[in-house]
C-alpha cells in the first residue's frame, strides 16, 4: 500500500522519472521510513504495554533463585522487552551485579538486550519476514545463553573492578501494581514517543545510506566482496560492524539494502549484530565496572557467537 502510494505521488502526480537514479533513491528513502516508522510505533506500543505488567525488581528476585544456567536462558529472554542499545544496557547490568545475581546471569542479559530488542524484532519482521525474524530471535538468544554461560564457567569474578554492594530495600517480591488499562495504555503512548524520539533520526540515518546505495552502488561491487564467494564475508562483516556503534532501528535499513544488492543475509546480520551488540564505546563504559581481561573474553566469545550465526544463516537461507 504504501509503496503504491509513494509511487503515485513521485511517478504520476510529480511526473518525475522513475529511471533515474536520484529518484530511486528518494523513493526508496521515503517508502522506507514511512515503514519503519510505522513499525517501531506499533511494537513498541504493544510491547512496552505489556512490560507495563514486569517488575524489575522480582524478576531480579526470580533469578537469584534458579540454578545458573536457567537463570542464564531467563535474562536473555528478559533482554528481548529491554529496548536498550549496548550502551544502555549497561546500567540494569550493573544493577543485577549489586543484586548479587550470577556474572554469567547478567552477561546473559548484557548481550541479549541490544540483540533482540523489540524494536530488531519488529523492523526484522517487517524488512525480512518471520521467517529470518524467528531464527535471529533463536540464535541471538543462543549466542547470549551459551555467552553468560561460558563466562560464567570460567569463574571471572576477581575481575569485576567496582566494589558491588547489596541492593536493599529493593528485592522484595511484592505484588505489580495495579493500575487501571487506560492509565497504562497512556503510559506506553508516552514511553513509545520516548523511544521513537530516541531512535527516529537513526532510522533516517540509516535509510539515508541504504537510499544512496540503493540507487547509486552496483550491486556486483557488494556481491564480490560479501557474496556467496567470499568464504570470509562473516568474519570480515563482524571486524567492521565491531568498531561502529548505532542500534538496530539505525543499521537495520543498511542491511535490507545490502541484501538486495547481493550480500549473503548471514553476513549482512552478523555485521548488524556486531554493530548492536559489541561496541567501543561500550567497552569504554564498562572499562570502569570491569577489567579488561574480562571485557576483552566477552568481546571475544560474543564475535564467535556472531560469526557463527553468521555461517548458519548463509547455509540454511542461501
Amino acid at each position: 500500500m504504501w509503496q503504491a502510494l509513494v509511487d503515485r505521488i513521485m511517478y504520476e502526480w510529480l511526473a518525475l522519472s522513475p529511471e533515474s537514479q536520484l529518484n530511486q533513491a528518494a523513493n526508496f528513502f521515503i517508502y522506507d521510513v514511512i515503514k519503519i516508522w510505522f513499525l517501531l510505533i506499533s511494537i513498541i506500543f504493544v510491547v512496552t504495554f505489556a512490560r507495563s505488567y514486569v517488575d524489575a525488581n522480582r524478576v531480579r528476585t526470580w533469578l537469584q533463585g534458579k540454578s545458573e544456567f536457567v537463570g542464564n536462558i531467563l535474562a536473555a529472554c528478559f533482554g528481548i522487552i529491554t529496548p536498550f542499545c549496548s550502551c544502555s544496557a549497561i546500567p540494569l547490568f550493573l544493577g543485577f551485579l549489586q543484586a548479587r545475581i550470577p556474572l554469567g546471569v547478567t552477561f546473559s542479559f548484557l548481550i541479549s538486550a541490544p540483540l533482540n530488542n523489540e524494536v530488531a524484532i519488529a523492523l526484522l519482521l517487517g524488512l525480512f519476514g518471520w521467517k529470518v525474524a524467528g531464527l535471529y530471535v533463536a540464535l541471538g538468544l543462543t549466542v547470549a545463553i551459551l555467552g553468560g554461560f561460558v563466562i560464567g564457567r570460567l569463574k571471572m569474578e576477581r575481575y569485576v573492578i567496582i566494589n558491588v554492594e547489596p541492593m536493599e530495600g529493593e528485592l522484595d517480591p511484592g505484588e505489580i501494581e495495579k493500575r487501571p488499562l487506560g492509565e497504562r495504555a497512556s503510559e506506553a503512548w508516552q514511553g513509545t514517543v520516548e523511544i521513537f524520539r530516541k531512535v527516529y533520526l537513526y532510522v533516517m540515518l540509516g535509510v539515508g545510506v541504504g537510499a544512496f546505495i540503493h540507487g547509486y552502488i552496483p550491486a556486483d561491487l557488494i556481491a564480490n566482496w560479501a557474496g556467496p564467494g567470499n568464504p570470509f564475508a562473516v568474519p570480515i562483516a563482524v571486524l567492521l560492524g565491531v568498531p561502529m556503534y548505532s542500534n538496530a532501528a539505525g543499521v537495520l535499513p543498511l542491511i535490507s539494502v545490502l541484501t538486495a544488492k547481493g550480500m549473503q543475509i548471514g553476513s549482512a546480520l552478523a555485521f548488524m549484530m556486531a554493530v548492536t551488540a559489541l561496541s567501543l564505546p561500550e567497552a569504554i563504559i564498562l572499562k570502569q565496572i570491569l577489567h579488561a581481561r574480562l571485557i576483552a573474553l566477552f568481546f571475544g566469545i560474543v564475535s564467535i557467537g556472531i560469526v557463527v550465526v553468521g555461517y548458519v544463516f548463509n547455509f540454511f537461507l542461501s
